[in-house]
């Protein structure tokens, strides 16, 4: 039996049909099967020429979209069922992630909720805003009560696969054509819900003027609908309270759209009324501000009144709007104004700029490269790029500009060296004189500029041509290796001087001694003697928010009271780590994600575990273990591209599982020799430049113009001497 049933429905609207099947694995898979119920004559040849191997149960035209999806779910054999409209699209492997994620769940949960993006007519895969919601309810399957805000989900029932028995316990209630009632009663109904935090669906909006005209007084199937679902909710006080106000926030915004006819409007009114009077939960509190205005006089059935606040309410947006845009006008005439004064200013030579990850503070390889500037050329001052919320946490005396000041725009355009380790802001000139460094931040396994064009998922609208014109203004690319070298000319292809230097912040890796170990360990409070390892999972693209893919609690248990789990969340996720609130276990378990920088806690670390992120590249300076956990690598590969195949150049032992994980940390495998010699292999590969003095050759050839050949050498990888582990420095 496969695990899931994908099951396509629907006619071949304006031709997507192709697509989809194209997107689909179409060839037997033994967890896999597609069955597409084919709407009219166009629909069936399609599938039948561009999906012959699956099975396609033809139907006639006119036929609806739920006798559709109960006509192919008739044939489905899955264990679970994933009902997929055939204008709509899957993210390549998104099919494979849905069945390995049901495979996992047992017949307590009913539905399994995942992400999706939406594509309309002018844009491609906007990622939808539920993701967080996915995120908040974790990896455990939960009673609809226990997450009632998954209600907030966009109704699509493409986003949701259900368990096949609980389809035809309820097929009554989940065959009509109304696809949002449909994907809400299967909430409703769920025993219980499981969550992918994961990008599985592609919403596709048809433009509105290539379908037929809604009529006016269809509006009022929005309140059946609503009408309808409430019952259902009439022992779940929590869902019902989220249902409400859904109702309550559609209803209102569909009032006030502009093309409704009085009369129909008028109708529309009384009976939203109606039902919000009818449907209020008990002792429900109605929102604070304008919102609670509009609910009130929606349950007072005041109409007019209504109509009067609408007025008046347009009347102050409209002020307030012309008031901004004279003060955003002004104030981007003046910045404009004072930048192009400044350029008019000579390049000082003894200004250099300093940025790292958007603003975020002092970090990563320019902080190496200016701590190095100010011991080789302390005459050249340094300004850091800081923004507002980030500045009180800046090293005391570090001089510092907030973006979009003043002198914000006058040191951009008067420094003759800026060094980020991405990019400066599309509006900096690069003057004849200036002398832009990229630093980069992290070797690439994941694929990088240009080459996300192929992975939607990766790139999310991401402007090539505004990419390129920013990579145009580098004149060096700091590296690490030849493999990061040659994918930087291949993603950024310009005129820059790649720098075959090393990497600046991986030099405290070779220059730290045992003090500096033991010091990093005892500012994380890790008790001498115990086993520490670093957790630091990567961003997904498809995940909206931090899931942490490990039960931390259950492997921190495993483990035993002397070794420690140091969690390391993506800073793209901010403090955003909520998952592991609760975790900090008698100090077994320490959230580490606003730890800053990340270099000590690999220096306090033991070994390593991670997924796919860059830092396994850095870590593999200290020659100390690194465990790749990678559960989800077809996944990763398929939606976000790599440039080699981490599982069979892997820098250790590999784990697709947890209970994996866990065995190879509890019999010693992950410092066994196998382990040591594939480390051997990839610090040959990846640690070539890293040998301690990074930041000096950086600074000696961009600050202090000295040849290549005039630079110090790279030490030779068997003549290195790590920082010793934490075994070694007593700790």
């Amino acid at each position: 039996m496969p695990h899931l049933s994908v099951i396509v429905h629907g006619p071949n609207t304006q031709g997507h049909l192709t697509e989809l099947l194209a997107a689909l694995e179409t060839r037997p898979l033994p967890d896999i099967e597609v069955i597409v119920a084919a709407v009219g004559d166009w629909a069936r040849e399609t599938a039948e020429q561009y999906a012959p191997e699956t099975v396609v149960v033809p139907l006639p035209e006119g036929t609806g979209d739920g006798a559709a999806r109960a006509a192919g779910a008739a044939r489905a054999s899955g264990r679970w069922l994933h009902f997929v409209h055939a204008k709509d699209g899957l993210p390549a492997g998104a099919s494979r992630m849905v069945a390995e994620r049901a495979a996992e769940l047992d017949d307590t949960v009913d539905v399994l909720l995942f992400d999706h993006v939406t594509t309309t007519w002018r844009t491609a895969a906007a990622p939808s805003p539920g993701g967080r919601h996915l995120a908040a309810a974790g990896r455990a399957g939960l009673a609809l009560d226990d997450a009632a805000d998954l209600l907030r989900l966009a109704p699509l029932l493409g986003t949701r696969a259900l368990r096949a028995g609980f389809w035809r316990a309820h097929e009554d209630l989940l065959t009509t054509d109304d696809e949002p009632y449909a994907a809400y009663a299967a909430l409703l109904r769920a025993g219980r819900v499981a969550c992918l935090n994961q990008v599985a669906y592609d919403d596709r909006l048809l433009r509105p003027e290539s379908l037929p005209p809604l009529a006016p007084e269809d509006r009022y199937a929005l309140i059946d609908r609503y009408e309808s679902l409430l019952p259902l909710t009439r022992d779940r006080r929590a869902a019902r309270a989220v249902l409400y106000d859904l109702m309550v926030r559609d209803l209102l915004r569909t009032f006030a759209r502009e093309d409704l006819p009085d009369p129909v409007a008028r109708e529309f009114f009384r009976r939203a009324s109606l039902a919000a009077v009818r449907w209020r939960p008990e002792n429900h509190r109605r929102p604070a501000g304008l919102e609670g205005v509009r609910h009130t006089l929606l349950e007072d059935g005041a109409y007019t009144r209504y109509r009067a606040f609408q007025a008046a309410n347009r009347t102050r947006r409209a002020a307030r709007k012309a008031v901004r845009d004279r003060k955003r006008q002004l104030g981007t005439k003046v910045r404009d104004q004072q930048y192009r004064r400044a350029l008019s200013r000579p390049v000082d030579p003894e200004l250099a700029v300093f940025a790292a990850y958007w603003e975020r503070g002092v970090a990563c390889n320019p902080a190496a490269i200016a701590a190095r500037l100010g011991e080789l050329a302390p005459h050249i001052r340094r300004v850091w790029v800081v923004n507002q919320e980030n500045a009180a946490l800046l090293p005391p005396g570090t001089d510092h500009v907030i973006p979009g000041t003043r002198r914000y725009w006058e040191t951009l355009a008067t420094a003759k060296y800026l060094t980020n380790n991405v990019n400066f802001p599309n509006a900096v000139v690069k003057r004849p004189g200036a002398v832009h460094l990229q630093t980069h931040h992290g070797t690439p396994l994941k694929r990088m500029g240009l080459d996300q064009r192929d992975h939607p998922a990766a790139a999310k609208g991401l402007d090539f041509a505004a990419l390129l014109a920013r990579v145009d203004k580098w004149d060096y690319s700091v590296s690490s290796n030849s493999h990061s070298t040659r994918m930087w000319e291949r993603a950024y292809p310009a005129r820059y001087t790649s720098l075959d230097h090393g990497y600046p912040r991986n030099d405290v890796f070779c220059t730290s001694g045992a003090a500096e170990v033991r010091a990093a360990r005892e500012r994380l409070g890790i008790a001498p003697g115990a086993t520490a390892v670093l957790y630091a999972p990567t961003h997904r693209d498809y995940e909206a928010g931090f899931t942490p893919r490990l039960d931390l609690a259950a492997l921190a248990d495993r483990l035993g009271d002397n070794t420690v789990l140091l969690v390391r969340a993506h800073y793209f996720y901010g403090g955003a780590a909520s998952p592991l609130t609760g975790l900090r276990r008698s100090g077994r378990i320490i959230d580490v994600s606003s730890y800053d920088p990340v270099e000590e806690l690999c220096l306090a670390a033991d070994a390593l575990v991670t997924d796919y992120s860059s830092i396994m590249f850095d870590y593999a300076n200290l020659d100390r273990p690194i465990v790749i956990h990678a559960d989800d690598w077809e996944t990763y590969r398929t939606t976000r591209g790599v440039y080699f195949d981490l599982m069979a150049d892997h820098p250790g032992q590999v784990a697709r599982t947890q209970e994996e994980l866990t065995e190879i940390l509890t019999s010693g495998a992950w410092r066994d020799e196998s382990a040591a010699k594939a480390r051997a292999a990839f610090r040959r590969r990846f640690c070539e430049y890293d040998d301690g003095r990074a930041a000096e050759r950086v600074v000696r050839r961009v600050f202090l113009g000295e040849p290549e050949e005039a630079l110090p050498p790279v030490i030779p990888l068997a003549e290195r001497t790590p920082a010793p582990s934490p075994e070694e420095a007593g700790a």
